[in-house]
């Protein structure tokens, strides 16, 4: 029982510290600022899932306003859904401003594959066997592979000779061989790799 409820406190804590990265995400988007690309090459992800992004902005804000309306007359409830639906419509940004603040990575001999506040993996890229451009839609996770889809697609698929630890948002750990993510200039990434 004790072992259980260390283990709800530990993912309580990592979504504490997700959020926080997400708020302060929306301080740096706000300043154009981009996180951890100092000396190496920035590569984006976040322009497939913009329009979803903002598309799910305004549904949010419309069911804000919808739900004040029609709670008008309970004032308890009004304030409490209110204070919820604004703060949802501030995830939903720090969700988009995550993506773009936090690009992929190569700098010197590692590769960096992020996405958003929440996976940041770095591959040694002597480590990289193979890499090449490969455009897949929602497919299902293999053994050994990590799948950091934006907008349910990857662009990239990268193979190990030795695998990489995963660390997943509440602390799972597990080794990956073969690493498919998504970017928006695919090639010219694919082509830096090569180079590299």
């Amino acid at each position: 029982m004790r072992r259980r409820g260390a283990r709800t406190m530990t993912a309580a804590a990592a979504l504490a510290r997700h959020e926080l990265r997400l708020l302060a995400s929306l301080l740096l988007w706000a300043g154009r600022r981009r996180h951890g690309v100092a000396g190496g090459r920035a590569f984006g992800y976040a322009r497939g899932q913009g329009a979803m992004a903002f598309g799910l902005l305004f549904v949010c804000a419309v069911e804000t306003v919808g739900v004040s309306v029609l709670l008008r007359d309970w004032p308890a409830a009004h304030h409490v859904l209110l204070v919820l639906d604004l703060y949802t419509l501030l995830v939903v940004l720090g969700l988009h401003a995550a993506t773009v603040i936090h690009p992929h990575v190569l700098r010197g001999d590692t590769l960096r594959v992020r996405h958003g506040g929440h996976l940041d993996l770095r591959i040694p890229l002597d480590r990289i066997t193979a890499v090449r451009r490969e455009a897949r839609w929602s497919h299902p996770p293999a053994e050994g592979a990590l799948d950091v889809t934006v907008g349910g697609q990857t662009s990239i698929a990268v193979e190990l000779a030795e695998p990489v630890t995963h660390v997943s948002l509440l602390g799972r750990r597990r080794p990956v061989g073969t690493v498919r993510f998504h970017a928006d200039d695919a090639d010219g990434l694919v082509a830096a790799l090569r180079r590299a």
